[in-house]
């Protein structure tokens, strides 16, 4: 092990005066505390830090509650998250024999914020590092959502966090920078959360300072940190994936553990070598397959539709920037995520036997959306399930006033078949929109909604539009050229 920085004037003389200082600011005021929990050896460190600190004090001086928060994006490696979950369970026990003030929360994200009713529901296509769309959604939204009613409760709020100058120069720059325009002594500012202050206590520890101190003090709350540490030597790079309450904050994927889907890296280190290393964690394969086979593909823009979500046409360098994936590759993947979930629950030890890598709400999120937002009335979503599950749907009629049967359906397909799908998707969208409206009085909206569907199908190809996009780019930069030489007062005349 390498010198430590932490603890160069003694191990127990420095752990005691951390502690001591902690208690003193536990007692400084009646501001709640919230404590990001990720699992990881840095949120493990500084949850003990504070749970002895607490333990220590007498029970009259537990003057707030403190709050334990780990957010699930339900697409978290399996290892990690069963390691959490069940942590959280230990903890909660713990605290109540312990008669501490401490309460564990497990987040998770709204089911309109899940990974799978996003991607396979909407067609979003897999992150990117220009379209990071996922981190909102499933770390901070939840996250900050409890943060927020904590101070909507109680005014403010502290957090604890386990980041560390060490991590990075950019992270070290950040905190001592919060530091400096903190109004609060010990406290470094949240930009993100007003009315929040950070608290980090390992803050100048290295990563050598973490593993010595974990593993050499004793588990409070009674996990086995022996176990942590052997999670994190199947496999490779140091790190973990942090409580993530601005954008700032990396990513899972920069991190040591992080959601098996993630495609903001070239490849998912710890699950490759989790697989690598121990031939009882082969179960996971089905997961990395998923991810590099079904989402991190370079080059997707066959999949995705020419048009952007809105229906809009949009130029970049002279090319057309494609929108959401298209319906057949939208079930495709549904289909890889549902095989994948078999194969994991078949293969897997026990605590997996049961494991939903989609859960029933974001399948029924999802077939909500291809029907009444993408009007693809087919509703294959249950066929899908069927097929793969060999079982029966468990959800109900989408729509009990549903007047398009699959006879329908496989009409309109046939009188459309070679128009490579087009009028099919039109005719199909303006005959749902109608009926969507049917019963309403006065129909309102009925008419630019129409508008709005013939607009977005003006074009029969990707070529057609790009082609006239780019004219209409082309337009546009002409008048733009043009107007240089106007007098500002004169530009009105053009507005």
């Amino acid at each position: 092990m390498q010198q430590t920085t932490a603890f160069i004037k003694g191990f127990q003389k420095t752990i005691k005066a951390l502690i001591k200082h902690t208690q003193t600011l536990y007692l400084s005021d009646e501001v709640p505390w919230v404590i990001g929990y990720s699992g990881g050896k840095d949120s493990t460190a500084i949850l003990q830090l504070m749970w002895y600190a607490i333990s220590e004090l007498p029970k009259k001086k537990h003057i707030k509650p403190i709050y334990v928060i780990s957010t699930d994006t339900l697409v978290e490696n399996p290892i990690v998250a069963l390691w959490v979950e069940k942590s959280l369970k230990v903890m909660k026990q713990a605290a109540i024999e312990q008669d501490l003030p401490i309460t564990p929360h497990r987040l998770i994200p709204e089911v309109p914020d899940r990974f799978w009713v996003n991607l396979i529901g909407r067609g979003y296509p897999a992150p990117r590092p220009k379209f990071r769309w996922c981190t909102n959604r499933l770390k901070i939204n939840p996250s900050n959502n409890f943060i927020n009613n904590v101070i909507r409760q109680n005014g403010q709020v502290i957090l604890l966090l386990g980041t560390r100058k060490a991590e990075s120069v950019v992270r070290a720059a950040n905190m001592e920078k919060h530091e400096k325009t903190s109004s609060r002594k010990q406290f470094s500012t949240n930009a993100s959360l007003p009315n929040s202050w950070i608290y980090t206590p390992i803050a100048d520890w290295t990563n050598d300072d973490v593993w010595m101190y974990i593993t050499q003090v004793k588990n409070p709350w009674g996990h086995d940190n022996k176990a942590l540490l052997n999670m994190y030597q199947g496999a490779t790079a140091d790190g973990e994936c942090p409580l993530v309450v601005d954008t700032s904050t990396p990513s899972c994927g920069d991190s040591r553990f992080g959601c098996y889907v993630c495609t903001m890296v070239e490849q998912d280190k710890s699950m490759h070598a989790m697989i690598q290393n121990d031939e009882e964690k082969e179960w996971m394969l089905p997961l990395m397959l998923l991810r590099n086979e079904w989402l991190d593909i370079k080059e997707d823009r066959k999949h995705r539709d020419f048009r952007r979500m809105n229906g809009k046409l949009k130029v970049f360098s002279g090319r057309l920037v494609h929108g959401p994936y298209k319906q057949n590759y939208r079930e495709q993947i549904l289909g890889a995520v549902l095989k994948a979930q078999i194969a994991v629950q078949k293969n897997g030890p026990a605590e997996v036997k049961n494991l939903e890598l989609i859960s029933f709400e974001d399948l029924e999120e999802i077939r909500r959306i291809w029907v009444m937002e993408k009007h693809e009335i087919e509703d294959n979503l249950p066929q899908i399930y069927e097929r793969i599950m060999k079982k029966n749907y468990p959800g109900k009629c989408l729509d009990d006033n549903q007047v398009f049967q699959a006879e329908d359906i496989a009409f309109l397909k046939e009188i459309c078949k070679n128009d490579d799908l087009h009028h099919f998707q039109l005719i199909r969208e303006l005959l749902d929109l109608e009926q969507q409206h049917r019963t309403m009085a006065r129909r309102a909206g009925l008419y630019e909604s129409l508008d709005n569907t013939l607009l977005r199908n003006a074009f029969t190809n990707a070529e057609e539009a790009e082609a006239f996009a780019l004219r209409r780019q082309a337009a546009l930069d002409e008048v733009r050229g043009e107007t240089d030489s106007i007098p500002k007062e004169n530009l009105v005349l053009f507005s």
